[in-house]
């Protein structure tokens, strides 16, 4: 089982395609990492964000879809909308199945994208995507609409063109998933700690590597749940290959 990675490099190791090659291997498939982008940042402080050239990412793609049969893949920082196009295009033809974590802004911060892409992840990616998963700041702006409730979460999953997981680390720890017009509400504990960098993105690369596991898409969503949940809780990710 061989799964995908498209991201950004976090040095810190906390988020990004390093954080996604461990998730991958404590849930027991293989990871493949492709670098869009080169950050400098820490879980505290962003400092700056270095995009990869649109060709460059394309042959690393080439290069690892030469060597390995892929089928799950998950996104997270794209930079901007040539690389979103570019990831779109990649995905219908090598036929893959995507998980989309439509990364804007760093844990710590700063902007990881060279403008506006909500709307080329709208137009290009998400139609082209089997579920995306967004924080309530990220719905907003993919959805168009306020999220102050349970029920402005579920309105923005009805205006996003894809199956859509909406995380509810912003709303009281209620999470909306909504697949195939089917709302799933969700709430868990929330945690106090300040071991929240890099959660997006273990929760698509774990509901990427569960796919691959020959999980359903709802129940890759709930047991990538308890596996970010107990990484929160661990302060570590890393850790949690005994516990899968």
């Amino acid at each position: 089982m061989i799964v995908m990675s498209i991201a950004g490099v976090d040095p810190s190791g906390g988020a990004g395609v390093f954080a996604d090659l461990k998730t991958f291997q404590a849930i027991g498939v293989y990871g493949t990492g492709i670098v869009t982008a080169l950050t400098s940042q820490n879980p505290y402080k962003f400092f700056s964000t270095q995009p990869v050239s649109p060709e460059y990412i394309e042959e690393q793609i080439d290069s690892v879809m030469d060597a390995y049969e892929v089928e799950f893949i998950k996104t997270g920082m794209l930079y901007s909308p040539e690389i979103i196009k570019l990831t779109a295009k990649k995905i219908r033809e090598y036929n893959l199945k995507a998980v989309v974590d439509p990364v804007m802004v760093a844990t710590s911060g700063g902007d990881l994208t060279g403008g506006d892409i909500a709307d080329a992840f709208n137009r290009h990616l998400l139609p082209n995507s089997i579920l995306t998963t967004p924080n309530v700041s990220e719905a907003e702006r993919l959805s168009g609409i306020k999220i102050n409730s349970k029920e402005d979460a579920v309105k923005a999953t009805e205006l996003i063109d894809c199956n859509c997981f909406i995380t509810g680390g912003h709303l009281d720890g209620i999470n909306v998933i909504n697949i195939d017009d089917e709302i799933t509400i969700k709430k868990q504990e929330l945690i106090e700690t300040d071991n929240l960098h890099g959660s997006g993105c273990n929760l698509s690369s774990a509901i990427t590597a569960y796919l691959a596991k020959n999980n359903s898409l709802m129940d890759s969503c709930l047991k990538a749940m308890d596996y970010v949940y107990e990484g929160i809780k661990n302060g570590n990710y890393g850790t949690l290959i005994a516990k899968i």
